[in-house]
């Protein structure tokens, strides 16, 4: 582990402007994420390291042939709980308007296990969204740490998957036309199902009306999405991570994927 502490690899980048945060979490470095000693674990809880699951991560992504083209992390709680994300890609896969991230979390304060998580960010606006979570492990115990390559490889191997499923979504929320009155029964909708809160619906709703950006001017599924997305600007990405899973479940069932 020293040795990772002592060469971290030199690939961050300016953080894309959804994962500006707040709330007490902070955008650091990843030298900042090895410097946060892990607690020590109990007969029951055995947490892991930050900088032992990123260095996992990062190996299994790239045995498994994904590009890596940035990454970026975040600490809240005195350093607890982690966010990081990398920004990956696959030889040969087509260009497009969006691009694949995988979501890291950990936490050293028993919030949530291990995980990761395949999402999207879209290249002109830097929305960021998430969908289903692979669990490395359901619980820090004894044999997480020891059996820790084993459980991220797996977890690595099931992202493949999911970016081809975020492929598909994205195609279909293109492919649905929305008017304005289902658009604002989506929105509201989106509040029951807490992918947004309801201070936000004047945001969002604005968004629809006036896209920020001209690719969102489609009256679609995909430019409602987004509006919504770009409302999550400035929130904790582990709160983006959970709100944008709920908006996913909502839009499914809109174009019939769920």
């Amino acid at each position: 582990m020293n040795q990772l502490i002592e060469n971290p690899a030199p690939r961050e980048q300016a953080p894309p402007q959804g994962m500006l945060l707040h709330c007490g979490a902070e955008l650091v470095d990843r030298r900042s994420v090895y410097n946060v000693p892990t607690p020590t674990g109990t007969d029951t809880w055995y947490p892991l390291a930050h900088a032992g699951l990123i260095h996992e991560v990062e190996s299994q992504l790239q045995s498994a042939g994904f590009r890596l083209n940035g990454e970026h992390h975040a600490l809240s709680h005195e350093g607890a709980r982690y966010f990081g994300l990398f920004e990956v890609n696959f030889p040969g896969r087509q260009d497009r308007d969006y691009g694949w991230v995988v979501g890291i979390r950990n936490s050293h304060d028993k919030t949530y296990p291990a995980g990761l998580v395949a999402g999207s960010k879209v290249f002109i606006c830097d929305n960021l969204a998430f969908g289903g979570e692979v669990r490395i492990s359901r619980k820090h115990t004894k044999f997480a740490q020891r059996d820790l390559r084993h459980l991220t490889s797996r977890a690595v191997g099931r992202l493949g998957e999911r970016f081809l499923q975020i492929d598909e979504r994205i195609a279909r929320y293109r492919d649905r036309r929305i008017t304005h009155p289902q658009a604002h029964d989506l929105v509201i909708k989106a509040v029951d199902c807490q992918a947004i809160t309801p201070s936000q619906i004047p945001a969002v709703l604005k968004e629809w009306r006036e896209p920020t950006y001209e690719d969102f001017r489609p009256r679609n599924a995909w430019s409602l999405f987004n509006a919504a997305t770009e409302c999550m600007k400035g929130t904790n990405p582990n709160v983006v991570m959970n709100r944008t899973q709920a908006l996913h479940g909502l839009f499914d069932g809109l174009v019939g994927l769920s």
